[in-house]
């Protein structure tokens, strides 16, 4: 009853800031957080109204990264308006064609070259000054989900002390290559799930509101490493060539895969984690159903590096994997 109330609300400030009688809201799709989109149809157009209890989620950031994107060229939506107190937004309609939906074996080589661009325009145009730093303490804080909900909660296991030791070797390597990279706009989840193709064709970025500035690769691994399509590492190989040819970027091609290959292993320790907690915290169970992609990506990844090989080890252990 409290969804209905707020939505009721929501239809009523959406009519009064564009002047209309009434608008009928349609559900579109919420997320791992406590936003909610709707959809009306206003005059020939479409719009999104985000709902964000302001309770619950702050709006701020989202306004200011869409204005950065925007003045940057980037194709974020366009804001009608926004209401920070109430958590309401008016925002520009990009459809509900994700590219999770349309990225395949087949289609990859079309549509990936596009989103590269984007990337690379990401990284050199967006103004990141005064955003948050994705910093060591963030960056732990992130991997520290992994013992805590996914080993300690979901698979009620416990580190030795030794095993302690071996983590946080881990966690300082994979911190001390993501400082070595230039530092700059991250979105913080670019995959094919926060992707839209535009009726133009175009890519239609959103949720954008947690960007930083921060390590170059983060955003592209996400690209790569995805929830729903698990690419060959030939593959993931070439576009990491690929892609650093487009960055012009002077860094030799092995620190490169490296860089690539180490905010992998970072990402994907946080992606498992916080589906653990979306579980078990959340209610949202299906996220369970994800992990097993992700805990095999680290078991791809991890033993291409000796001084990874102890925790590959360790988390093949039955005890350990999903």
């Amino acid at each position: 009853m409290q969804n209905d109330k707020r939505m009721n609300q929501a239809a009523a400030w959406a009519a009064d800031t564009l002047g209309l009688d009434v608008v009928d809201l349609e559900p579109v799709s919420g997320d791992a957080s406590f936003r909610r989109y709707f959809r009306f149809a206003m005059a020939e157009r479409t719009v999104i109204l985000m709902d964000a209890p302001p309770d619950k989620e702050t709006s701020a950031p989202f306004v200011n990264i869409d204005l950065r994107l925007r003045e940057a060229g980037l194709n974020a939506p366009e804001i009608f308006s926004f209401d920070l107190d109430l958590g309401f937004g008016l925002l520009e309609d990009f459809g509900d064609t994700l590219y999770r939906d349309i990225i395949n074996e087949h289609s990859v080589d079309e549509l990936f070259p596009p989103l590269f661009t984007t990337l690379v325009n990401m990284a050199g145009k967006v103004d990141c000054r005064n955003l948050p730093h994705y910093d060591a303490l963030r960056l732990q804080q992130e991997m520290e989900l992994f013992p805590d909900w996914y080993l300690g909660v979901h698979k009620k296991y416990s580190f030795s002390g030794t095993e302690r030791f071996l983590w946080n070797d881990v966690c300082t390597r994979l911190i001390q290559s993501a400082y070595e990279q230039p530092q700059v706009f991250v979105h913080r989840d670019f995959h094919s799930c926060n992707i839209l193709q535009t009726a133009s064709g175009q890519a239609g970025l959103i949720d954008f509101q947690d960007g930083v500035t921060g390590p170059l690769t983060y955003d592209f691994v996400s690209l790569l490493w995805d929830r729903y399509i698990t690419w060959p590492r030939e593959r993931i190989d070439y576009w990491m060539k690929d892609f650093r040819h487009r960055l012009k970027t002077d860094c030799d091609l092995e620190k490169w895969i490296r860089w690539c290959d180490l905010m992998s292993l970072q990402r994907n320790l946080k992606i498992v984690g916080i589906f653990a907690r979306l579980s078990y915290r959340d209610g949202k169970d299906a996220y369970l159903d994800l992990i097993p992609r992700f805990y095999n990506y680290l078991l791809d990844v991890l033993p291409r590096y000796p001084e990874f090989q102890e925790f590959y080890q360790l988390l093949e252990h039955a005890e350990c994997a999903p």
